[in-house]
Protein backbone atom coordinates (compact mmCIF):
# COMPACT_ATOMS: atom_id res chain seq x y z
CA UNK A 1 0.00 0.00 0.00
CA UNK A 2 1.10 3.53 -0.46
CA UNK A 3 0.77 6.94 -2.05
CA UNK A 4 1.60 7.26 -5.76
CA UNK A 5 2.17 10.95 -6.29
CA UNK A 6 3.09 12.05 -9.89
CA UNK A 7 5.18 15.33 -10.91
CA UNK A 8 5.22 17.01 -13.97
CA UNK A 9 6.87 20.49 -13.79
CA UNK A 10 10.06 20.62 -15.99
CA UNK A 11 12.09 22.82 -13.98
CA UNK A 12 12.42 21.06 -10.54
CA UNK A 13 14.47 22.86 -8.50
CA UNK A 14 11.96 26.31 -8.61
CA UNK A 15 8.90 24.32 -9.06
CA UNK A 16 5.74 25.77 -7.61
CA UNK A 17 3.92 22.60 -8.64
CA UNK A 18 6.13 20.22 -6.55
CA UNK A 19 6.06 23.05 -3.65
CA UNK A 20 2.17 22.73 -3.29
CA UNK A 21 2.46 18.91 -3.51
CA UNK A 22 4.83 18.62 -0.75
CA UNK A 23 2.71 20.40 1.58
CA UNK A 24 -0.42 17.51 0.96
CA UNK A 25 2.15 14.63 0.83
CA UNK A 26 3.58 16.29 4.16
CA UNK A 27 0.18 16.00 5.94
CA UNK A 28 -0.59 12.55 4.50
CA UNK A 29 2.89 11.09 5.33
CA UNK A 30 2.77 12.82 9.01
CA UNK A 31 -1.07 10.50 9.17
CA UNK A 32 0.78 7.88 7.42
CA UNK A 33 4.69 7.46 8.60
CA UNK A 34 5.23 3.99 7.82
CA UNK A 35 3.74 4.06 4.45
CA UNK A 36 5.90 4.18 1.16
CA UNK A 37 5.68 6.60 -1.37
CA UNK A 38 6.23 5.87 -5.21
CA UNK A 39 7.29 8.39 -7.38
CA UNK A 40 7.07 8.75 -11.19
CA UNK A 41 8.52 12.16 -12.70
CA UNK A 42 7.59 12.79 -16.09
CA UNK A 43 9.37 16.45 -16.11
CA UNK A 44 12.56 14.88 -15.90
CA UNK A 45 12.19 11.64 -17.23
CA UNK A 46 9.50 11.51 -19.68
CA UNK A 47 7.33 8.67 -21.52
CA UNK A 48 9.09 8.51 -25.64
CA UNK A 49 6.50 10.21 -27.62
CA UNK A 50 5.79 6.70 -29.53
CA UNK A 51 4.65 4.81 -26.30
CA UNK A 52 0.87 5.18 -26.92
CA UNK A 53 1.13 4.62 -30.34
CA UNK A 54 3.07 1.51 -30.25
CA UNK A 55 0.38 0.20 -27.64
CA UNK A 56 -2.57 1.33 -29.51
CA UNK A 57 -1.24 -0.42 -32.91
CA UNK A 58 -0.05 -3.83 -30.64
CA UNK A 59 -3.80 -4.32 -30.48
CA UNK A 60 -4.92 -7.70 -29.80
CA UNK A 61 -1.84 -9.55 -30.78
CA UNK A 62 -0.13 -11.84 -28.71
CA UNK A 63 3.32 -11.37 -26.95
CA UNK A 64 5.05 -13.49 -29.44
CA UNK A 65 3.12 -11.46 -31.98
CA UNK A 66 4.98 -8.15 -31.33
CA UNK A 67 7.69 -6.06 -32.32
CA UNK A 68 10.32 -5.13 -29.85
CA UNK A 69 9.31 -1.59 -29.25
CA UNK A 70 5.60 -2.78 -28.95
CA UNK A 71 6.27 -5.07 -26.19
CA UNK A 72 8.43 -2.57 -23.98
CA UNK A 73 5.56 -0.04 -24.61
CA UNK A 74 3.25 -2.62 -23.01
CA UNK A 75 5.67 -3.47 -20.69
CA UNK A 76 5.37 0.43 -19.78
CA UNK A 77 1.65 0.47 -19.58
CA UNK A 78 1.45 -2.43 -17.49
CA UNK A 79 3.86 -0.61 -14.95
CA UNK A 80 2.30 2.96 -15.52
CA UNK A 81 -1.37 1.49 -14.46
CA UNK A 82 0.23 -0.59 -11.35
CA UNK A 83 1.33 2.26 -10.14
CA UNK A 84 -2.16 4.07 -10.16
CA UNK A 85 -3.78 0.93 -9.00
CA UNK A 86 -1.35 -0.39 -6.08
CA UNK A 87 -1.52 3.22 -4.31
CA UNK A 88 -4.04 3.44 -1.45
CA UNK A 89 -3.74 7.02 -2.89
CA UNK A 90 -2.89 9.42 -5.50
CA UNK A 91 -1.40 13.01 -5.35
CA UNK A 92 -0.76 15.01 -9.44
CA UNK A 93 1.83 17.91 -9.41
CA UNK A 94 0.31 19.44 -12.84
CA UNK A 95 1.44 23.09 -13.81
CA UNK A 96 -0.17 24.46 -16.75
CA UNK A 97 2.00 24.85 -19.69
CA UNK A 98 1.12 27.14 -22.86
CA UNK A 99 -2.15 26.81 -21.55
CA UNK A 100 -3.35 23.35 -21.93
CA UNK A 101 -2.70 19.97 -20.86
CA UNK A 102 1.37 19.75 -21.11
CA UNK A 103 2.10 16.76 -23.87
CA UNK A 104 3.89 14.89 -21.71
CA UNK A 105 1.19 14.37 -18.86
CA UNK A 106 -1.31 13.97 -21.65
CA UNK A 107 1.28 11.10 -23.17
CA UNK A 108 1.04 9.86 -19.75
CA UNK A 109 -2.45 9.58 -19.33
CA UNK A 110 -3.30 7.98 -22.78
CA UNK A 111 -0.85 5.22 -22.05
CA UNK A 112 -2.16 4.64 -18.54
CA UNK A 113 -5.46 4.66 -20.06
CA UNK A 114 -4.95 1.82 -22.59
CA UNK A 115 -4.63 -0.83 -19.54
CA UNK A 116 -8.22 -2.82 -19.13
CA UNK A 117 -8.03 -2.44 -15.67
CA UNK A 118 -8.39 1.22 -15.88
CA UNK A 119 -11.07 1.29 -18.41
CA UNK A 120 -12.83 -0.44 -16.76
CA UNK A 121 -13.16 1.47 -13.66
CA UNK A 122 -10.55 0.03 -11.17
CA UNK A 123 -9.92 3.31 -10.23
CA UNK A 124 -13.29 4.63 -8.94
CA UNK A 125 -13.57 5.60 -5.35
CA UNK A 126 -10.29 6.05 -5.22
CA UNK A 127 -9.04 9.46 -3.41
CA UNK A 128 -7.17 12.06 -5.39
CA UNK A 129 -5.46 15.05 -5.24
CA UNK A 130 -4.57 17.24 -8.18
CA UNK A 131 -2.01 20.47 -7.21
CA UNK A 132 -2.18 22.93 -10.03
CA UNK A 133 0.25 26.06 -10.74
CA UNK A 134 -0.62 29.14 -12.98
CA UNK A 135 1.41 31.51 -14.33
CA UNK A 136 -1.12 33.82 -14.33
CA UNK A 137 -4.63 34.66 -12.89
CA UNK A 138 -7.36 33.05 -15.37
CA UNK A 139 -10.34 33.83 -12.48
CA UNK A 140 -13.65 34.56 -14.46
CA UNK A 141 -13.09 38.58 -15.22
CA UNK A 142 -9.79 38.46 -15.66
CA UNK A 143 -8.12 38.92 -19.22
CA UNK A 144 -7.67 35.35 -19.65
CA UNK A 145 -10.32 33.87 -17.90
CA UNK A 146 -11.23 30.46 -20.09
CA UNK A 147 -7.80 29.92 -21.08
CA UNK A 148 -6.66 27.34 -18.74
CA UNK A 149 -7.06 24.16 -20.90
CA UNK A 150 -5.05 21.82 -18.32
CA UNK A 151 -7.63 21.64 -14.84
CA UNK A 152 -10.83 21.72 -16.43
CA UNK A 153 -9.95 18.73 -18.71
CA UNK A 154 -8.04 16.80 -15.72
CA UNK A 155 -10.98 17.17 -13.79
CA UNK A 156 -12.98 15.41 -16.77
CA UNK A 157 -11.18 12.59 -16.99
CA UNK A 158 -10.11 12.11 -12.96
CA UNK A 159 -13.28 12.66 -12.00
CA UNK A 160 -15.77 10.92 -14.87
CA UNK A 161 -13.44 8.41 -16.61
CA UNK A 162 -11.55 7.31 -13.61
CA UNK A 163 -14.12 7.59 -11.36
CA UNK A 164 -11.60 8.74 -9.09
CA UNK A 165 -12.88 11.00 -5.86
CA UNK A 166 -11.09 14.33 -6.62
CA UNK A 167 -10.14 17.40 -4.28
CA UNK A 168 -8.30 20.62 -6.05
CA UNK A 169 -5.98 23.09 -5.20
CA UNK A 170 -4.45 25.53 -7.12
CA UNK A 171 -2.61 28.28 -7.11
CA UNK A 172 -2.63 31.19 -9.76
CA UNK A 173 0.17 34.24 -10.48
CA UNK A 174 3.19 32.21 -9.58
CA UNK A 175 4.85 34.18 -12.50
CA UNK A 176 4.50 37.09 -10.21
CA UNK A 177 8.24 38.34 -8.89
CA UNK A 178 9.68 36.38 -12.27
CA UNK A 179 7.68 38.25 -15.18
CA UNK A 180 8.20 42.40 -14.44
CA UNK A 181 4.72 42.81 -15.95
CA UNK A 182 3.11 41.25 -13.35
CA UNK A 183 4.66 43.29 -10.51
CA UNK A 184 1.43 45.02 -10.18
CA UNK A 185 0.00 42.28 -8.48
CA UNK A 186 2.15 41.64 -5.90
CA UNK A 187 0.22 41.69 -2.87
CA UNK A 188 -2.43 39.87 -4.28
CA UNK A 189 -0.03 36.75 -5.61
CA UNK A 190 1.28 36.69 -2.06
CA UNK A 191 -2.40 36.67 -0.87
CA UNK A 192 -3.01 34.16 -3.10
CA UNK A 193 -0.24 31.16 -2.56
CA UNK A 194 -1.05 31.89 1.70
CA UNK A 195 -4.64 30.44 0.62
CA UNK A 196 -3.51 27.85 -1.71
CA UNK A 197 -0.94 26.26 1.05
CA UNK A 198 -3.17 26.32 3.44
CA UNK A 199 -5.98 24.53 1.30
CA UNK A 200 -2.99 22.34 0.56
CA UNK A 201 -2.68 21.05 4.07
CA UNK A 202 -6.20 21.19 4.28
CA UNK A 203 -6.26 18.75 1.83
CA UNK A 204 -3.60 16.51 2.57
CA UNK A 205 -5.28 16.00 5.79
CA UNK A 206 -8.55 14.98 3.70
CA UNK A 207 -6.53 12.40 1.71
CA UNK A 208 -5.37 10.85 4.91
CA UNK A 209 -8.49 10.22 6.24
CA UNK A 210 -10.08 9.08 2.77
CA UNK A 211 -7.35 6.81 3.07
CA UNK A 212 -8.24 5.38 6.33
CA UNK A 213 -11.74 5.20 5.21
CA UNK A 214 -11.95 3.46 2.23
CA UNK A 215 -8.87 1.01 3.97
CA UNK A 216 -11.72 0.10 6.43
CA UNK A 217 -14.35 -0.38 3.76
CA UNK A 218 -12.35 -2.78 1.93
CA UNK A 219 -11.24 -4.46 4.95
CA UNK A 220 -15.30 -4.91 6.06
Amino acid sequence: MSLFRLDASINPATSQSRALADLVEAEWSAEHPDTAIVRRDLGSEPLRSTTWREVVLSGGASDAELTDSQREARRLMTTLADELLDAEAILLAVPLYNWGVAAHVKSWYDVTYMDDRIKGGALNGKPVVLASVLGGNYNPGTPKEGWDHSTPWLRRVIEEVWGADLLVVQRQFTLVGVNPALDQFTEVAAEIKTVSEQLARVHGRTLADKTNTRRLDIAS
